[in-house]
């Protein structure tokens, strides 16, 4: 049995965004002070000779970041979409998302196994 990495600390939210190859998991987290703290986890499932293994990346953000963090964030993607690649309409991926979210919500509602993987 693996043991709890965690160590007493509970998961308050998650969001899954699943990227071609790669998974994203935001995990909102509490301590045993009851402060918050955001997990920023990247999957990526890689072979090996006999099966496969998942790579993981993480990243941990702490309240007095989140700011800087989301200003920082907002300022790079806006840099790429306004000096970088200004000829591409973004707008298009949104359509591919809500085309994916309506497939995922589908597939939810038929399937009987509630089994959700994670990765800490």
């Amino acid at each position: 049995m693996e043991e709890n990495k965690d160590k007493g600390r509970d998961e308050i939210f998650s969001e899954r965004v699943r990227a071609g190859k790669r998974t994203y998991f935001f995990d909102v987290k509490s301590t045993r002070s009851n402060d918050y703290y955001i997990t920023i986890t990247e999957s990526k499932r890689r072979f090996k000779d006999d099966g496969f293994f998942y790579e993981k990346h993480k990243v941990f953000l702490y309240k007095e970041d989140f700011n800087k963090f989301v200003e920082a964030l907002n300022e790079t993607v806006n840099h790429v979409k306004t000096e970088l690649m200004p000829e591409v309409d973004f707008t298009q991926f949104d359509n591919l998302e809500e085309s994916h979210d309506r497939e995922k919500e589908s597939v939810d509602m038929t399937s009987d196994d509630d089994t959700e993987l994670k990765w800490d």
